[in-house]
């Protein structure tokens, strides 16, 4: 639908000065503009059937997602003590203080 309007010709009035507002302009372009979705529908207008569930699919997020989490806590923890142990950047306890 986006790019059917975006080929649609901008025609504005040639009197219409740059601050004005002329809310008798007329929509006739955009309003023939129909929706061609593809998405739920066959070229013809017939439903498409339901997509394939996939089985366990929150369980196999969660198998992917908690171990690659794990490893970057790990990457980090470890960055961070490298950071440290060359005084490149170490937290003092003085901020603490006000």
């Amino acid at each position: 639908m986006a790019t059917s309007i975006l080929r649609l010709p901008l025609r504005l009035p040639k009197n219409m000065g740059i601050m004005s507002r002329n809310t008798g302009l007329k929509t006739s372009n955009i309003s023939r503009a129909t929706q061609n979705r593809t998405a739920v529908s066959t070229a013809s207008g017939a439903i498409l059937p339901k997509p394939d569930k996939t089985p366990f699919g929150l369980f196999r997020m969660a198998v992917v997602v908690v171990p690659f989490l794990y490893v970057g806590t790990l990457i980090s923890k470890n960055f961070a003590a490298l950071l440290e142990e060359h005084d490149i950047f170490v937290p003092e306890d003085d901020d603490d203080d006000d």
